[in-house]
């Protein structure tokens, strides 16, 4: 048994007293009545009754324990060439003002602000703000277009949109107010107003009437104090795409969310107050929110919040140098950062450039790591290397290394193990639990843990139908996968990516695993065609590594065999081409679906989170090469 067993043991046997041990390292404005509220099951809550506020558990209890000189925030734009620091007392007076000026601008507790900025600091600003008067925020990703965010704005119904002039990318300025004027005039709900911070690349005239300027309005703002609010009451909402193309509004709440991502900091990520702590993500996303913003400052880290890309900003060696010059204890990122690194850098090259000694322990997550970049990492980075998963519904980590506990041996290409406070389980179409090995549909026994999703805000049944209605009793994670003989958990696909060859069913994941630990291959993504004799059949588009292996034929022939020898004749494996790049959203995760529908002659169209829209031209003409779409299902 491991030092980690029976912690999580424990956090199932007795979850009320497990979590309020935990709470107990939060300051509450008043004390719970209950730690598990299951009077509304299967809509669980936590620490009913209790009141607190995040932004002051975040910040001011800090200052107040003499913490205020200590580096809050780091702000590393490659993009720009800048570097901006802020204390804990200074972050103080930062959000304090920007909370008085949402005050005058009419927000008060309980009302919605959305944010639509780019990686500047002063969107978490604005995140605390809202924290601390008690507003919601809902964070829209910069990048997406205006239908995107006016279709947010329609569901949420904000009181404010804090937004910028424009967005500084490798390729140039995005022009952030124009796609917010379209967005409001594309809206049904009426937007009483917007506060817009000037960038010096690309200032905009203001919109008489609606546009407040953000730093001139700033100088005469009272500074708010934190407004205590109910451990239930919502903190924000994260709109995640849905099914039928309406978003679907994560709602995450105060008391829960705190708590757990106070434990993840120091019991996953091994982080002590006062250490350096980088995720390099965007804060329009849950990691995000959870990994810039939230768990780092409830714990009293220094956060730091990174405006580049890991590959052209300048170069392959831009997170190598980030970790340097801040002196940064851990990393979080996605793997298809890393995948974009090890192309453009296969032998590490970059790596030795810089001195990386700070660095103690490098995480993954956001779509699977294959065994391939894992090792890459490992490799060049020498320390533990954690792949974990979670989703934007649970706010932090289902699976993982618990560093912070003790290091368990890394198995390549697990999650890990179950967190505290998830049950989880591998069952069958019927609800049947699946023997340990098989694959099936990965469900959460209810009730989930602190911090994750409150409800689908406005949506209740939207939240019954699309995660507790399929397994009663259980949350259903839309993933497969298995749980091996020592319990870790392998996240496989999505479900609707699982494939039924001749009747046998397949992880696409699985094949991508063997296809990736090819030396010559940067990434691959397989995914199911329709075929008339077997059902499906699986296609593999694969990304070659820079200046490695073979040419393209030796190459595909390769690597058909290495699937057939790894995984067998059963997956019937023989469509294979290779591509210059993979679609993917903007957090990295692969459109597998998207290539699926191409393929299959479906209808489709480009997500709204799609990074570069071009690529599906590129995909469509390689699927044409291997004669996709068919007719007839051929």
């Amino acid at each position: 048994m491991t030092a980690y067993d029976p912690i999580h043991e424990r956090s199932l046997r007795d979850p009320e007293g497990f979590w309020a041990e935990v709470a107990e390292d939060l300051h509450w404005d008043r004390r719970w009545d209950r730690v598990l509220d299951d009077s509304d099951a299967p809509f669980y809550r936590w620490f009913t009754g209790g009141r607190l506020n995040t932004c002051y558990n975040a910040i001011d209890r800090h200052v107040e324990n003499g913490h205020g000189a200590q580096t809050a925030l780091i702000h590393d734009s490659a993009v720009t060439g800048t570097c901006s620091r802020w204390d804990y007392a200074g972050l103080q007076d930062e959000v304090a003002r920007l909370a008085g000026l949402l005050r005058a601008q009419g927000v008060d507790t309980g009302d919605r602000v959305v944010i639509y900025m780019p990686m500047i600091p002063q969107a978490v600003f604005g995140m605390l703000a809202c924290a601390r008067i008690g507003a919601i925020h809902s964070v829209v990703f910069g990048g997406f277009a205006a239908s995107e965010l006016a279709s947010r704005i329609d569901d949420a119904e904000p009181k404010l949109v804090l937004s910028a002039s424009c967005g500084v990318e490798p390729g140039g300025v995005v022009d952030y107010h124009g796609l917010l004027d379209k967005a409001l005039s594309l809206a049904r709900h009426e937007v009483p107003g917007c506060l817009i911070w000037q960038r010096e690349q690309q200032p905009v005239e203001l919109v008489s009437g609606r546009d407040v300027d953000w730093a001139e309005a700033l100088e005469t703002a009272t500074p708010a104090e934190c407004v205590p609010v109910e451990a239930t009451d919502p903190l924000y909402i994260l709109y995640t795409s849905g099914t039928t193309g309406h978003p679907k509004g994560i709602v995450r709440d105060n008391g829960g969310h705190a708590v757990a991502l106070q434990w993840s900091m120091r019991n996953i990520y091994g982080m002590a107050p006062g250490d350096v702590y980088w995720t390099a993500s965007d804060i329009g996303w849950v990691v995000g929110h959870s990994y810039i913003v939230y768990g780092p400052l409830l714990n009293r880290n220094t956060t730091v919040m990174f405006e580049g890309k890991p590959v052209g900003t300048p170069d392959a060696g831009a997170f190598w140098r980030v970790v340097q010059d801040h002196g940064a204890k851990a990393l979080f990122t996605a793997p298809t950062a890393i995948r974009a690194i090890r192309s453009a850098d296969p032998d590490g090259r970059y790596v030795e450039q810089y001195d990386i000694s700070s660095l103690e322990s490098f995480f993954l997550a956001g779509e699977r790591s294959d065994p391939a970049t894992i090792h890459w990492a490992e490799r060049n980075l020498g320390v533990p290397v954690v792949d974990h998963w979670w989703q934007t519904e649970t706010g932090w980590a289902i699976a993982a290394n618990p560093l912070g506990i003790e290091c368990l041996p890394v198995e390549a290409g697990s999650a890990g193990k179950p967190m505290p406070g998830y049950d989880v389980r591998v069952l069958d179409e019927r609800g049947e639990e699946k023997p340990r090995g098989e694959l099936g549909n990965i469900a959460i026994r209810l009730p989930m843990p602190p911090g994750t999703l409150l409800t689908l805000w406005n949506n209740r049944e939207g939240h019954r139908e699309h995660y507790l209605s399929r397994y009663p009793g259980y949350y259903l994670t839309g993933d497969s996968g298995v749980i091996d003989a020592d319990g870790y958990i392998h996240v496989m696909s999505r479900i609707d990516d699982v494939i039924n060859v001749a009747g046998h069913r397949l992880s696409t994941g699985r094949m991508e695993e063997v296809l990736c630990d090819h030396h010559a291959v940067a990434e691959a993504a397989v995914f199911g065609v329709n075929d008339e004799t077997k059902g499906q059949l699986p296609l593999a588009l694969v990304v070659p590594a820079a200046g490695k292996g073979p040419d393209g034929e030796t190459l595909v022939a390769e690597l058909t065999a290495h699937v057939r020898n790894e995984v067998g004749p059963v997956a019937a494996f023989r469509l294979c081409t290779l591509v210059k790049r993979l679609p993917k959203t903007r957090s990295g995760k692969v459109l597998r679906g998207t290539m699926r529908k191409i393929a299959n002659g479906e209808e489709w169209k480009a997500p709204a989170t799609i990074d570069d829209p071009k690529i599906l031209d590129e995909i469509g003409e390689a699927l044409s090469n291997l004669g996709f779409p068919r007719t007839g299902g051929n």
